[in-house]
């Protein structure tokens, strides 16, 4: 179902809330092992997981006391594919230094469903893990690579594309300390989005003890190939060599278009409840997607790739009753970026009376069928400056 509305800017003020602890009560019977801290984040280093520097890769959670649920969230932060974006000079990649002990100093309020004691979080009180990123392939390379530098003035440069091993090290510690997860919820923003997705598939085959599984993939849309993206997803497949991680995947997975890993997903875990989210005047990710592919093209004409692509992306999710969308127009954010960061004010579709954390509730409940919303253009909103 499509249903169209409008949405206003609200102020932000998610940073100032407080992050302590919620009231512990009535606790149920937990089948996860005893812990000895809660509610504060735990840094952990798996062993031969490295960073694009070669540096020690590092995850953290944070456990309840009140729930064997699991709350699974990908790190944004861009992406590289050759030596002018995996040195920083363009649109590069978050952390190529590594990653540091203080991390979560930032990350730990980044989202409302982080913050055990606000009123938007629909799972204030579900175990947390953070996935870091620091590879630049959005949590799925393969691939120690190495880029010249085009002007000859600098050394080759060594990037480890070490997503998916990385991940695969995370999953494998989550079988191992959560026996029983009743219910997973996997999402991220941006480069976590897509991360988010494209390893839905190995968290849910890699941890059986998952009874019941959600996907929300915030800002990273993977669109149907025979369209504007097919150029960057080309670019990738060989910088990153993700075929072999490709070869991973069952049949149903066409391994000619990356965006049938929606369809994929969605009909190999009918029961499970999948989403996207997305504001249509994204100008990060729509950037990522076509300006260094199109020859730089102006704002309006990178809005009129991205909303092309997307009108393909919708009509996937509309083939399947376990998939839905939630694409608000614009916020004056982070240039219309990422919809589940720092609060949910401003993500409005007024005329519905919906905002995203509403659209999150309805991805949880599984008495309810799933709804998708895409707000009509807003010509007063998103002005030249």
């Amino acid at each position: 179902m499509r249903i169209q509305g409008y949405s206003s800017l609200v102020v932000v003020a998610v940073m100032a809330m407080s992050c302590t602890n919620v009231g512990e009560t009535s606790a149920p019977q937990l089948r996860s092992p005893v812990r000895t801290s809660y509610n504060t984040w735990v840094k952990y280093e798996p062993e031969g997981a490295v960073c694009s520097d070669g540096s020690q890769y590092k995850f953290f959670a944070n456990f309840s006391r009140t729930s064997d649920n699991l709350l699974v969230s990908f790190e944004p932060g861009g992406a590289c594919w050759d030596y002018e974006s995996c040195t920083g000079g363009v649109r590069g990649a978050a952390n190529p230094h590594g990653i540091p002990d203080t991390h979560m100093d930032v990350w730990r309020i980044h989202t409302p469903l982080f913050l055990r004691n606000s009123p938007d979080n629909p799972m204030p009180d579900w175990n947390q893990v953070f996935i870091p990123y620091c590879t630049g392939d959005i949590h799925s390379g393969n691939n120690v690579a190495v880029y010249d530098d085009p002007s000859g003035e600098n050394p080759p440069l060594t990037y480890r594309h070490n997503g998916h091993a990385n991940v695969q090290a995370v999953i494998d510690w989550i079988h191992e300390n959560f026996p029983t997860i009743p219910r997973m919820f996997v999402t991220g923003c941006s480069a976590g989005g897509v991360g988010a997705e494209v390893n839905y598939y190995f968290l849910r085959t890699s941890l059986p003890q998952v009874e019941q599984g959600y996907l929300l993939d915030d800002s990273g849309p993977i669109f149907p190939d025979g369209g504007n993206s097919d150029l960057l997803h080309a670019k990738i497949r060989t910088s990153w060599n993700v075929d072999p991680i490709l070869d991973l995947l069952p049949a149903g997975f066409d391994h000619e278009d990356f965006g049938s890993i929606n369809t994929f997903i969605a009909d190999l875990f009918p029961e499970d409840r999948m989403g996207i989210t997305f504001f249509r005047r994204d100008y990060n990710f729509s950037l990522y997607s076509y300006e260094r592919f199109y020859d730089h093209p102006p704002k309006e004409e990178i809005h009129r790739l991205f909303w092309e692509d997307t009108q393909s992306l919708t009509a996937q999710y509309d083939s399947r009753e376990n998939l839905s969308y939630y694409i608000p127009y614009y916020r004056e954010y982070n240039d219309s970026h990422c919809v589940t960061i720092l609060g949910f004010g401003g993500t409005e579709i007024e005329e519905s009376r919906v905002d995203a954390a509403d659209y999150i509730r309805n991805l949880l409940d599984n008495n309810v069928p799933q709804q998708s919303y895409v707000e009509s253009e807003q010509p007063t909103e998103d002005l030249p400056r």
